[in-house]
């Protein structure tokens, strides 16, 4: 019998003249996921994607914020979720470092920073959290930048000895300072900014440096033991300031050779000791990138690899988008369709390398983004902190409903969480399960004025609460709105009595059942209530059903709905 990863590759690998009228609907369980990383990585270096106008002026400070206002509209109309930030540039970076030097994309300066106090990677935080999108410190690890570059220099000032290819200069991994000064780079980053993760590119030996000698300290596992060493000292700096900022890398596409299928001798592992599904199995990377800018038996076969070696955490396939591009390759559009319909039926995110290709629309890439991802999805939450989260609460005696009118409805409500989602349907209870319910994803702010709410009567609106570490509360539903579909209520209660209401009492039920929405019974309770309530001491929070079993019936009534939140 085959497997699900197998009968996809098996879908991916049809001919090419069936493929040419691919659509989301040739693919099996289409629905769009309501977690799932859809990611952009947003290149500062040599102004590649931002920014384009220098910092030099208080009207170029504003023009540089406006051209990042736009990216980030741009990605919230596509439903984009998580923003990769080049942040260290190459031995510089683009906030006020106390370490390293401006890089010269912000200025068009090395070492000058921009006047006024202003400071594009906390500009970038909060237009990123605004949005409700996740902001990720890309940081280009070995990487050092020309020779004469200011922060090459800096680095040689500091004792490190680095070592010049053709493509520059580069931190040596086996240099046993490289740990620790990686580590305060990214722990200044973590500490003075509310980053969502740190994202490491580059952090593997260089292409181009000598093959290991095989002598005492330069042996295969010794340059891997390197490697891991300087993410180990990463991550503890980092889960030791905020514990729920994701660790993230950029692997190569490849991390080794595949029983029936070759590397081609360029694999992170075995070529340049990068042993990302092994810091996976460590819980030193919370997710994974792959650097997967392959086509056919280069692409499926290793990103079947990497999700059936993912330890529970999370792969993300990094898409070469740059190559709709003519001038960078020869893709077409229907490529990279197929690449994000696959990764996403084995429940793999994407992310778009780079932004200017994504935002420029080649080929229609961003038209299609925004079919693919038809309703907002929250990004996975951290696997090892799993853990409840206070649920939201009604406003003193209010609804979640504060006030109406024919334009607008207002929403409020109280909690301790610093982001909320917000659910509406025409269905009550609102179903929180599902993406499309879903109308705005880790939102920060404890109210909401809706204008035309979807231009209709009878939408339903719920609340959950989300915590640093992407967990989803249950659901406050509205407390007493009726839904002329199913004639139920929300029942009012303190915790531990339910309040009937009293046409109910009246019809003398035999017995009362608490069933889950899925539709099991939790409790059953007495038909004979002292005054017009029954208790519910004693269930756990969540959100329930209340049905009667009335004299002389075989089937039980709904009553209506009540949530607890004790």
């Amino acid at each position: 019998m085959y497997s699900k990863i197998s009968i996809l590759l098996l879908l991916a690998f049809m001919s090419i003249s069936s493929m040419a009228q691919t659509v989301r609907n040739n693919y099996p369980n289409f629905q769009s996921p309501k977690r799932e990383t859809r990611a952009v990585w947003l290149t500062t270096f040599a102004n590649l994607d931002w920014p384009k106008t220098y910092a030099t002026s208080p009207e170029n400070i504003e023009r540089q914020k406006q051209e990042l206002i736009t990216l980030l509209d741009q990605y919230q109309q596509a439903n984009i979720n998580t923003v990769l930030l080049q942040t260290r540039v190459r031995a510089a970076t683009i906030y006020p470092s106390a370490i390293e030097p401006w890089d010269k994309c912000i200025t068009g300066k090395e070492g000058k920073a921009p006047s006024n106090g202003y400071d594009p990677l906390k500009f970038v935080v909060d237009e990123c959290h605004k949005r409700g999108m996740a902001i990720h410190a890309w940081i280009a690890s070995m990487p050092a930048g020309s020779k004469h570059s200011l922060g090459a220099r800096m680095l040689v000032q500091k004792g490190f000895k680095l070592r010049y290819l053709s493509t520059g200069a580069y931190l040596n991994p086996a240099d046993s300072q490289v740990p620790n000064y990686l580590a305060q780079i990214c722990g200044e980053v973590v500490r003075n900014y509310d980053v969502d993760g740190i994202h490491l590119d580059y952090i593997r030996y260089p292409d181009g440096w000598s093959s290991p000698t095989g002598r005492y300290g330069d042996t295969r596992d010794d340059r891997r033991a390197q490697i891991t060493n300087i993410v180990r000292a990463i991550h503890d700096q980092v889960k030791a300031i905020k514990p729920w900022v994701k660790m993230s890398c950029s692997p190569i596409g490849k991390y080794a050779d595949l029983n029936h299928y070759s590397s081609k001798n360029y694999n992170g592992r075995d070529r340049l000791s990068q042993e990302s599904q092994e810091w996976l199995r460590q819980g030193l990377m919370d997710q994974l990138y792959p650097m997967q800018y392959f086509r056919g038996t280069n692409y499926y076969p290793f990103l079947a690899d990497w999700e059936e070696n993912k330890h529970a955490k999370e792969i993300v396939s990094g898409i070469g988008t740059y190559f709709l591009d003519p001038r960078e390759g020869n893709w077409k559009l229907n490529e990279v369709k197929r690449q994000m319909n696959v990764s996403r039926d084995l429940g793999i995110g994407h992310a778009h390398f780079r932004s200017a290709f994504l935002t420029n629309n080649k080929q229609g890439i961003l038209d299609f983004e925004q079919q693919f991802n038809a309703y907002p999805a929250l990004p996975q939450a951290l696997e090892s902190k799993q853990q409840t989260v206070a649920a939201p609460s009604y406003c003193k005696d209010n609804d979640l409903i504060m006030s109406e009118d024919s334009n607008t409805k207002l929403l409020a409500w109280e909690g301790i969480s610093p982001y909320y989602n917000i659910y509406a349907s025409k269905t009550f209870p609102v179903d929180i399960t599902k993406a499309e319910n879903m109308v705005y994803a880790k939102f920060s702010g404890k109210m909401l004025t809706l204008k035309n709410p979807y231009q209709q009567h009878n939408i339903h609106y719920a609340i959950t609460a989300i915590d640093r570490f992407d967990n989803e509360s249950i659901a406050l539903q509205e407390r007493s709105r009726t839904t002329t579909s199913t004639h139920s209520v929300m029942l009012s209660n303190d915790g531990i009595t339910l309040e009937l209401p009293c046409k109910m009492v009246a019809f003398k039920a035999r017995y009362y059942t608490v069933e889950t929405l899925q539709g099991n019974i939790v409790r059953q309770l007495s038909g004979t209530p002292k005054g017009n309530t029954v208790s519910i001491i004693g269930l756990p929070n969540g959100m329930y059903k209340l049905k009667a079993m009335y004299p002389h019936s075989k089937f039980a009534s709904n009553i209506g709905f009540f949530f607890v939140n004790n």
